[in-house]
C-alpha cells in the first residue's frame, strides 16, 4: 500500500503542476481503486490532505515566477472557504454510494468543459483595489465560494474550477490564473482535510506516503510544464479524456 501511495500522489502532483490544476480530481479514485481504501469519506479525507500540500509545492514556483495574483486570489479564497467548510460538512453525511456517483458526473462534466473552453486572458495588470473592487469583488466572491463548495463537498482541491472562475471574473491571463488558483487549491483542501480530520476519516499512513510522492510529482510537473507550454492546450485535452473516462469507470463500479 505504501508503494501504491506514493506512486499515487506523484502521479496526481504531476498532473497538477502540469496543467494547472485537474490532478486532485483523480486523488480519491486513486486513493480508492489503487491504494485500496473502501470507504468513500476516508478516501475524501485522506487524498483532500495530499491535494493541500502538492498544491502549496506547486505555488511556491510560481510565486518565484511573480505569476500570482494576492489580492484576487485571497478575495477568491476567503469566499471559497466558507463554502469549503460547508461542503465538507454536507459530503460526510452523505451516503458513500451515491456521493461516488455524484463526483463521477462531476469528472464527466469537468472533462467536457476542459476539452471545450478556450479561455483567454488578455489583461496581465489586474488587480483588486479600490478603484476595481465594485466590478471585481461580487464576481470573484460568487465564484469562490461556490467552487469551494464543490470542493469540500467532493474532498478535490478545484483547480480544474478555480482557473477558469479566476479568468471569468477577471480576465488575467491564464498563467497567472493557474498561479493563483493555487492559493485556493491549497486552503479548500486542507479545511476539507481538517473537517474530515476531526470525524476520524483520514488514513494517516496513506496519507504521509502519498504527500511524499504528490510533493515530488508537483514540483516535476511544474518545470515540465515551462518546457511543454505551447503544447499545454493538447496536453488538457488528453486529460479531459482520461478524467471522463475513470468519471465513467466511477458512476459504473457504484452502480455495479
Amino acid at each position: 500500500m505504501n508503494l501504491s501511495a506514493s506512486l499515487s500522489g506523484a502521479l496526481i502532483g504531476l498532473v497538477q503542476g502540469l496543467i494547472g490544476g485537474g490532478g486532485s480530481v483523480l486523488g480519491v479514485p486513486a486513493v480508492i481503486y489503487i491504494v485500496g481504501v473502501s470507504d468513500p469519506h476516508v478516501a475524501i479525507g485522506t487524498s483532500s490532505f495530499a491535494v493541500a500540500i502538492s498544491a502549496s509545492a506547486s505555488l511556491i514556483a510560481y510565486i518565484r515566477s511573480g505569476h500570482v495574483k494576492w489580492r484576487c486570489g485571497a478575495a477568491f479564497t476567503l469566499a471559497g472557504l466558507v463554502g469549503a467548510a460547508a461542503g465538507s460538512s454536507i459530503g460526510k453525511s452523505f451516503p458513500g454510494d451515491r456521493l461516488i456517483i455524484l463526483f463521477g458526473m462531476l469528472m464527466i462534466g469537468v472533462a467536457l468543459a476542459m476539452a471545450l473552453a478556450k479561455p483567454i486572458g488578455r489583461n496581465p495588470s489586474v488587480r483588486l483595489d479600490a478603484q476595481s473592487m465594485i466590478r471585481l469583488a461580487p464576481l470573484l466572491l460568487l465564484c469562490g465560494a461556490s467552487i469551494g463548495f464543490l470542493s469540500g463537498f467532493f474532498g478535490i482541491g478545484g483547480g480544474f474550477l478555480a482557473v477558469p472562475g479566476l479568468l471569468a471574473a477577471t480576465d488575467m491571463p491564464l498563467v497567472y490564473a493557474i498561479g493563483t488558483s493555487l492559493i485556493s487549491v491549497a486552503v479548500f483542501g486542507m479545511a476539507t482535510a481538517v473537517n474530515y480530520a476531526a470525524s476520524g476519516l483520514v488514513d494517516w499512513s496513506v496519507t504521509l506516503n502519498f504527500l511524499a510522492g504528490g510533493m515530488i510529482g508537483g514540483l516535476a510537473g511544474t518545470r515540465l510544464a515551462h518546457i511543454l507550454a505551447p503544447r499545454r492546450h493538447a496536453l488538457s485535452n488528453v486529460f479531459a479524456i482520461i478524467v471522463a473516462s475513470v468519471g465513467a469507470f466511477l458512476i459504473f463500479k457504484a452502480r455495479s
